[in-house]
């Protein structure tokens, strides 16, 4: 990409900005000294020498008066435009406009507007805001737009795009409102060392992963299994030893049903061996600390907490 941010850009664009209109000019002053030159015996009598139906000629008059001022006021616009608007590569044009500054203050004038809105849901907590129709309205506006290209529009996610409706697996952190603020403010960072060179070879990461399986009561080898076990204490300093996970590291339950990036002997194998990243980014760019309040709410209700089916319920 680098090669399309570099010095030489701009000039190329300007020069075929300029060109192109000169060239316009250009064909404007050829086409109207351009005459037809009379065939070898024929009357110079102002036309083309082009007949049609017997007695139609053509006549070989010059442009329009109108069409060729029209045509030069064409130019010369296009020329003023560039002087005062953005075109001639990085000059900004004398007036400084920019498509980026006309939306951010698109964007100030729309959040000075609904700000009496948000003030109302912002004095409330985002537990309460689950019961406020047209505070879940607007929350599942700002989900749609800034949360379901990745956790899906009904908030179900996929493979490695956590599942929000699900009261246990979507729940990496402490439990409730604040931890969903929190992340959907700041974002959060998962990563899972690569631990192949602790663990051994194919042969112990095979007998490792099985292990893994069977603490969620999933189909594995149970002779790999018992020789995997011993080899998981590797694991237990973020999982735990009993694999329930760390909810102040974000470390996975292993014991449940719900399995992130994948389930099988396979993917659990890839993953000791090369470790995983997943990036949830902070959306403070994107959302005012009001947008987040609500949409946080409406990313608690998808949950079916207990907390959040209570505070519908009051």
């Amino acid at each position: 990409m680098s090669d399309f941010t570099n010095g030489f850009w701009p000039w190329y664009v300007a020069a075929i900005s300029l060109v192109s209109i000169l060239a316009c000019a250009w064909l404007l002053w050829v086409a109207g000294k351009a005459r037809v030159s009379a065939h070898p015996g024929q009357v110079n009598d102002s036309t083309t020498g082009h007949v049609w139906d017997e007695d139609l000629r053509e006549l070989n008059n010059p442009l329009p008066l109108w069409w060729m001022w029209l045509f030069i006021l064409t130019v010369v616009f296009a020329l003023g435009y560039l002087v005062v608007f953005p075109g001639l590569g990085s000059f900004p044009g004398l007036l400084k406009w920019s498509a980026e500054a006309e939306h951010s203050q698109d964007v100030t004038q729309i959040r000075s507007q609904v700000a009496p809105l948000y003030a109302g849901f912002t004095a409330q907590p985002v537990e309460a805001l689950v019961k406020e129709p047209r505070a879940m309205a607007i929350g599942e506006r700002l989900f749609m737009n800034n949360c379901a290209q990745c956790h899906g529009s009904d908030g179900r996610g996929s493979k490695s795009y956590p599942n929000l409706t699900n009261a246990n697996a979507a729940w990496l952190g402490q439990r409730g409102a604040e931890h969903i603020v929190q992340t959907v403010t700041n974002g959060r960072t998962g990563v899972m060392p690569p631990m192949g060179a602790a663990i051994g070879g194919e042969a112990e990461i095979s007998e490792l992963a099985n292990y893994v399986l069977s603490l969620s009561g999933s189909p594995h080898n149970e002779i790999k299994a018992f020789s995997g076990k011993k080899k998981f204490s590797a694991c237990a300093a973020c999982h735990g030893v009993d694999g329930k996970g760390n909810k102040a590291l974000g470390a996975p339950n292993l014991t449940d049903d719900y399995w992130l990036h994948g389930w099988g002997e396979a993917a659990i194998a890839n993953i000791v061996k090369n470790g995983k990243n997943n990036v949830m980014p902070a959306q403070t760019s994107k959302l005012t600390a009001e947008q987040i309040h609500v949409v946080s709410a409406y990313v608690l209700s998808l949950s079916g907490s207990s907390f959040a089916t209570a505070a519908k319920t009051q």
